[in-house]
């Protein structure tokens, strides 16, 4: 079997402990070949390998000379992973790497994928999915990707995704855009829109504001474009997803779900009609085996953003200031307080007084299992209150510390009166997340607060 112009002649070796493939010219070695990765399903780390090797075409698509953050669950999918931006210091020397500038203004030299010796590489260090950056390693201060990404509050079928979807082609079609869907693999989707490489971040991040307001204009009762969780409804289509740190699964990344999820690359049409769950690790290499790659035209699809940033000023002239930015930026001289609605103090006189929610955190937590069992055991202890959330009421946030996540559940509590409220009590676990830095005295310009991960951890 040949991919990528080398053998892919799988050779045993003496140790039973790893295996040596030779993949486009090289050897790569995949240690621990027999390590389960995903327990429920009895997936071994071998059997990602092999799954990576039969779709290596569209998976290298996806991330071909981009930069990526390594996202590592050395112990399998059901344990906590640890975020990487550095490329290993000991490292074959035919691994691609590219030095990307944080906003900090930091600096690393990241992993980038462009054969599939260089993909198993990553596979072996633990990476169930690939995280790339918008941009290619031959300019990386101007993204060639806009990215949207949807992103249901908690309780949203994939029926009202899929409508969302829609409406987000009729857009992009409105304003000469070509968009990719795939599933995301996880809750959501995300639609890929191949762009010039003519603009900064910045502009880029501009545009897909714009366009997500754009959605959430024309279905207004299934899509928002608002930042803050209290604030969401149906369908959020995140636009600081094009912010220069960030970065989101590729095409054909396996997820780590018990079942071994696929993000999968689809036509239109057959978007409108999937079940993400169809889409794993065992099946998805026969569905591109007999139906091919529906993304193989994307590189051939380039736009332009112009008309998207003529209705982001068109915004500008009707009053419509910007959006919060990630909580590690410098603040925007354009953007309103970025303060959560639930924190949110009376503004100046001539501003009309903003409500503020009624929001509390009963869970922090290293572990998500362990945040969640306090969910449980406060929801078990203010049955009548539950009885009064919706879905979107329970806020589960992802935040990253030094080099890992930790989670945070917090309860709009929004519908329940304020008589039949739950005290104010410390959280249950109560995790310090400031515990993970050496030497922290407090909270510093352009430190990560917990509202959301800092990608250079």
């Amino acid at each position: 079997m040949r991919r990528d112009g080398g053998s892919c002649k799988d050779r045993r070796v003496a140790n039973a402990k790893q295996e040596i493939l030779s993949l486009a010219g090289h050897e790569v070695v995949v240690s621990n070949p027999e390590k389960i990765f995903f327990p429920k399903a009895g997936i071994t780390k071998l059997e990602l390998v092999q799954y990576y090797l039969a779709v290596a075409d569209g998976a290298l698509r996806g991330v071909a000379r981009r930069p990526q953050i390594l996202k590592r669950f050395v112990n399998g999918a059901d344990a906590e992973p640890f975020y990487q931006k550095r490329a290993p210091v000991k490292r074959p020397v035919w691994l691609d790497i590219a030095t990307f500038t944080f906003p900090s203004g930091r600096h690393a030299d990241e992993i980038v994928i462009n054969n599939t010796a260089q993909l198993i590489y990553v596979i072996n260090l633990g990476c169930i999915d690939l995280n790339p950056h918008a941009v290619r390693s031959e300019d990386m201060d101007r993204p060639d990707e806009l990215r949207i990404d949807l992103d249901p509050v908690p309780g949203i079928a994939w029926s009202q995704i899929v409508e969302v979807g829609r409406v987000a082609k009729q857009v992009l079609d409105d304003f000469g855009l070509v968009g990719w869907p795939k599933t995301s693999g996880s809750r959501g989707a995300h639609i890929w829109v191949r762009i010039r490489p003519d603009w900064a971040f910045s502009e880029v991040r501009r545009a897909a504001l714009a366009l997500a307001r754009e959605v959430a204009r024309r279905a207004p009762a299934i899509a928002t474009a608002n930042w803050w969780k209290e604030e969401r409804h149906g369908v959020f289509l995140d636009y600081n997803q094009n912010a220069r740190d960030r970065t989101t699964a590729s095409a054909y990344s396996v997820r780590p779900t018990p079942e071994a999820r696929v993000s999968m690359p689809l036509s239109w049409e057959d978007f409108f009609a999937s079940d993400p769950l169809d889409f794993t690790l065992r099946t998805v290499p026969a569905l591109v085996a007999a139906r091919g790659d529906a993304h193989a035209g994307i590189d051939r699809a380039v736009g332009s953003i112009e008309p998207l940033l003529e209705l982001a000023a068109r915004h500008d002239a009707e009053g419509q200031v910007d959006a919060p930015w990630p909580p590690h930026y410098a603040k925007a001289a354009s953007e309103p307080p970025r303060v959560a609605p639930s924190r949110a103090a009376a503004g100046p006189a001539a501003r009309a007084p903003r409500e503020k929610l009624p929001v509390i955190t009963i869970a922090k937590a290293k572990r998500k299992v362990d945040a969640l069992a306090g969910l449980e055991r406060w929801k078990s202890k203010y049955p009548e209150v539950v009885a009064k959330l919706a879905p979107e009421h329970v806020l589960v946030d992802t935040n990253r510390g030094k080099s890992s996540a930790w989670y945070r559940v917090r309860i709009n509590l929004k519908n329940v009166p304020a008589a039949e409220r739950p005290p104010i009590e410390p959280p249950d676990p109560d995790y310090d997340w400031k515990t993970e830095y050496a030497g922290w005295d407090g909270p510093t310009a352009g430190a990560t607060g917990p509202n959301d991960p800092d990608p250079e951890a």
